[in-house]
């Protein structure tokens, strides 16, 4: 029976007062103090969306408990719905939960505000001095101990989310078809939906008796919001338009990139290729060995992985000035490109979290959300493993096998000095207790050690 087939675990019907009665609770954590909350998982958030997730997990689930697993993985679930970086998406519902609109807005700005000063600082000695090796030594030993965090939230979604026959089958189909085939990811999507809808249809009866909830939706409100953030994401690319031409490197950048937000279905790598060949071939922002190293630093930096289109921008930027400073063009660049890669993923969230507990009264639609959240489990699963594989080897390389693709480490390539790290960092949060930035400090300076040393 769906949800109970899926997840493992009874089915509950929500009622209003029992939302209210939730988002009360919630309430009482002061906005203050749930910011405090926001910039330490946003500076927590290194080594792109599955330990961001995780981080986000451990913060909200463990320690604050604002959300019980149920509701977070609805939420995880609905997010990887949506185009756009889902942890930036889940960490702005949970502030939307907690505090509403300046909730939301809190969340998902100090979310991003790390990365952004961070990548920005690193654009201009980039641009201006063309090394910059040390951030290599700094960051090399964050990966791994972010390692234990990933592995352990994994295990607890799919207990959650997946713990029925069903939705272990989902979780297990999902992973190998993104895994092994490469299946794209809005298919793994559709696929879980329509098994959750389809065996819902076929439950019994008797469990189906008073569930025909119609989903009772503000459909003018829904649309005034939505109205209200196409202004707030559109109007400013329209106006750079209109007031510098439509061949301005700025406008072409709040162009592209607003293009781009509207197709990142499935995480950053869905749509960093198409990114680097505009980027490199059509517009000539950067060459190719640049964007390699962008989005290595995007990959070792605080924030969302898709933060790398901000060093293009800003290369892009820099280099075609026109009448401003270069360096002003580029900061300029940055903030045009975050906005318009950003903005989108807030309204979406805005438009679309008062839905989430609405579709799980209805048993047909949340059965359906019940198969995505199983086939979500699959794809975390899947997120990672990859994390996993690509921090404990140094090189690895995708080889074919009839119609599957599977990354394969070169054994010589494996760091025991980074495997290291991250075993000490699991006993450091799981048998010490340490907290998750003073592991990542430790974490930072073994890594310092290690690699002033020769031996990463």
């Amino acid at each position: 029976m769906l949800p109970f087939a899926i997840t493992g675990e009874p089915r509950v019907r929500l009622r209003r007062k029992d939302l209210d009665a939730t988002t009360k609770d919630l309430t009482e954590t002061p906005l203050r103090d749930a910011a405090r909350a926001y910039v330490s998982i946003a500076a927590s958030s290194f080594g792109g969306p599955a330990a961001q997730i995780a981080v986000i997990h451990r913060v909200v689930v463990e320690e604050k408990h604002w959300l019980d697993e149920p509701a977070f993985v609805r939420a995880l679930s609905f997010c990887m719905l949506l185009p756009g970086p889902e942890a930036q998406q889940l960490v702005t519902y949970v502030g939307w939960r907690l505090h509403g609109l300046k909730g939301g807005l809190a969340a998902g700005l100090l979310f991003v505000a790390p990365g952004f000063v961070t990548m920005l600082l690193l654009s201009i000695l980039y641009a201006t001095a063309g090394d910059i090796s040390f951030v290599a030594a700094l960051f090399v030993g964050l990966k791994p101990a972010v390692l234990p965090v990933v592995l352990e939230a994994v295990v607890r979604l799919k207990r959650r989310a997946a713990g029925g026959v069903l939705g272990t089958m989902i979780a297990t189909i999902a992973f190998v078809a993104i895994f092994a085939f490469h299946v794209p990811f809005p298919l793994i999507v559709l696929g879980g939906a329509l098994v959750g809808f389809l065996a819902e249809r076929s439950a019994d009866p008797l469990m189906l008796a008073g569930g025909r909830e119609r989903l009772a939706g503000e459909w003018r409100h829904t649309m005034r919001v939505a109205g209200a953030w196409l202004l707030i994401w559109l109007v400013p690319v329209g106006f750079l338009v209109l007031l510098l031409g439509r061949d301005n490197v700025l406008a072409t950048q709040a162009a592209f990139f607003s293009r781009v937000a509207v197709v990142t279905f499935g995480g950053a790598y869905a749509v960093l290729a198409y990114v680097a060949q505009q980027a490199v071939d059509v517009y000539a922002w950067l060459t190719p060995g640049e964007m390699l190293d962008g989005l290595g630093l995007a990959e070792t930096t605080p924030g969302p992985l898709i933060m790398v289109v901000q060093f293009v921008a800003f290369l892009g930027a820099y280099r075609q000035p026109g009448t401003l400073d270069p360096i002003v063009a580029g900061i300029l660049g940055s903030v045009v490109t975050v906005w318009v890669t950003f903005a989108p993923s807030l309204m979406f969230i805005f438009v679309g979290a008062p839905w989430i507990e609405r579709i799980t009264r209805n048993q047909r639609l949340a059965a359906a959300l019940a198969g995505v959240t199983a086939a979500v489990v699959g794809v975390v699963l899947n997120l990672g493993v990859w994390f996993a594989v690509h921090t404990l080897f140094s090189d690895v390389s995708d080889r074919s096998f009839g119609w599957m693709s599977l990354p394969v480490p070169e054994p010589s390539s494996f760091q025991p000095v980074v495997a290291l790290i991250a075993i000490a960092a699991a006993i450091a949060l799981f048998r010490f207790r340490i907290s998750l930035l003073g592991v990542l400090a430790g974490g930072a300076a073994l890594g310092v050690v290690a690699h002033t040393l020769g031996v990463v």
